[in-house]
């Protein structure tokens, strides 16, 4: 379980790494307006409506045939970014990336459902780490050592190693991955409606969708001009590609192992709050370093503690939108939880760049650590009947 649990997430992790992350940096480093930036946000939309067409991997096929044809497609895909890299042609290069966060938002959902369904309660809990570490590894992968691949070399082999692995990973899951129950191959309309509804009646609905939508705006909002500030600090594509991309995710992956690791001790209950603050908390020491303009070593300690924070709270969003899942339609409700969470990063991240050219980095970023608050309230208020941990 743990090799298919590190394989699978570290496939669902690279292709987010392509769209969110390489794609700021890609027009970063094509001398794109800060306002252009922000605006790769967008790509989340693709996470936003996912849950639309969710229930289509849990009533066709099975969510292995899924994954397995939709990495080679991502794969396929990734590899046309070699035409728009040759020039810095934004415009097709933002249709591609496009493309391509439709079928790893549709990928994210067979991954998902693949993970509840395999796992009971307890497992899922227990492999939360682990799952949040793979993803974050494919996060390092893709905004380092890509990002530095292509500061190096460039972006073409960027895109074609990106495409390389993912086509790697296609065929280990096609021969790793074991078989799970196939889907009933018939679009069952009285099925998909019984997948929303019962969600939606779950205890205390409305504070559990209030702390899904706010719990990552504040931090999304920052993320989405952590390029741009470095850029203008000096940091070229390739030292970029060290800082946010090497040092930043290796530190979140420790912040996602040692959250993994407390919840699994804990329980959700104890660790939800705590955990939500200290992801808000790491918010202002980008206000810092947009104030003081530090060394490397002052900058690397910002990024290195900031992601560490991220790592802890995707941990304790992680287990607790699997915690609002009901069995029978794991993929469905899963979907509808993240896809939650990414509207208000989709949001606050599009209109980052707005924000940041007209009120400057300094201010932006406390301007991102308020848009936090209302998650770490909902965290404080959230009543105990919604944990399972």
């Amino acid at each position: 379980m743990a090799l298919w649990t590190t394989s699978t997430y570290f496939a669902e992790g690279l292709p987010y790494s392509l769209v969110h992350q390489i794609s700021a940096q890609f027009f970063t480093a094509a001398g794109a307006s800060l306002e252009a930036i922000g605006l790769t946000s967008l790509y989340g939309l693709a996470w936003n409506f996912k849950f639309l067409w969710s229930p289509l991997v849990d009533l066709i096929s099975n969510k292995k045939n899924w994954l397995v044809v939709l990495e080679l497609l991502i794969a396929l895909i990734a590899a046309l970014l070699i035409w728009p890299a040759k020039s810095f042609n934004l415009v097709l290069a933002a249709a591609i990336f496009a493309v391509i966060g439709f079928l790893a938002a549709t990928h994210d959902i067979a991954v998902d459902g693949y993970y509840i369904q395999s796992l009971n309660d307890s497992d899922q809990a227990a492999f939360s780490g682990l799952r949040v570490a793979a993803y974050r590894i494919a996060l390092l992968v893709g905004n380092g050592a890509l990002v530095v691949l292509a500061g190096m070399i460039s972006w073409a082999a960027c895109f074609l190693a990106a495409g390389g692995i993912m086509a790697a990973l296609a065929l280990l899951h096609h021969l790793l991955l074991p078989n799970v129950r196939t889907g009933r191959n018939v679009l069952d309309l009285p099925a998909i409606k019984e997948a929303f509804s019962t969600y939606l009646r779950q205890p205390h609905i409305f504070i559990v969708l209030a702390f899904i939508l706010f719990f990552r705006a504040g931090d999304a909002m920052m993320f989405a001009m952590a390029t741009p500030l470095l850029r203008d600090l000096g940091y070229d594509t390739t030292a970029r590609g060290f800082l946010s991309g090497t040092l930043g995710t290796l530190t979140g992956i420790g912040g996602a192992l040692l959250g993994g690791a407390v919840i699994s001790r804990w329980g959700l209950r104890r660790s939800l709050f705590p955990f939500t603050m200290i992801q808000s908390l790491a918010i202002p020491a980008y206000a810092w370093m947009a104030y003081v303009k530090p060394g490397l070593i002052g900058v690397s300690i910002v990024v290195a503690i900031e992601q560490f924070a991220a790592g802890i709270g995707t941990a304790a969003l992680v287990v607790f939108l699997m915690q609002r899942c009901r069995r029978d339609f794991q993929a469905t409700h899963f979907a509808i939880g993240s896809a939650l969470m990414s509207v208000a990063a989709t949001l606050s991240g599009s209109i980052s760049g707005f924000v940041a050219h007209q009120v400057g980095f300094t201010l932006f970023f406390w301007i991102a650590f308020v848009v936090s608050w209302p998650g770490i309230l909902l965290a404080w208020r959230m009543p105990s009947g919604v944990h399972h941990g």
